[in-house]
């Protein structure tokens, strides 16, 4: 009898310290550390071959337009623009191709411009909302888009 109670007890304090051990690692799982650790960025989303190089391009122009209050256009289409317009991702229009830009400068300045601005999902591609870059001022997305339409006429 006395051998079967002192299984019984082996059994309940094992039980006891494997519970106590688990709920300790649960704990320490859960700690801010831990947390942080977790959901940390892994990398950096580059887009294009220049991605990198447009993505340290557009922190130095924000800078000198912050000091200067104002973005040229053609500023803004290398830093922004570009990464679309230069090559036609996503059916953009090719920079100084008049095929390309043609039916829509016969829509107007207010429409491109307002596309530009809020974006536009059309038959021949995708506009994204100041072409991804939602920190620029609308002067400035203004101002690239009067380049870009410059470079046809």
């Amino acid at each position: 009898m006395m051998k079967h109670f002192s299984i019984a007890v082996t059994s309940v304090m094992t039980s006891v310290m494997a519970i106590l051990l688990f709920s300790n690692a649960l704990a320490h799982h859960n700690s801010p550390e831990s947390l942080e650790a977790r959901v940390a960025a892994v990398g950096t989303l580059n887009i294009g071959s220049d991605g990198a190089a447009a993505g340290a391009a557009t922190s130095e122009a924000d800078s000198a337009a912050a000091e200067d209050g104002v973005q040229d256009g053609e500023t803004v289409y290398n830093t922004t623009c570009a990464a679309c317009h230069a090559s036609g991702v996503a059916g953009a229009p090719i920079l100084g191709a008049v095929d390309d830009w043609e039916e829509r400068i016969e829509q107007g300045m207010d429409s491109l411009v307002e596309r530009a601005l809020l974006g536009f999902t059309g038959s021949s591609g995708v506009m994204p909302p100041k072409g991804g870059n939602v920190s620029l001022s609308d002067d400035a997305v203004t101002a690239a888009v009067q380049f870009m339409v410059d470079q046809i006429k």
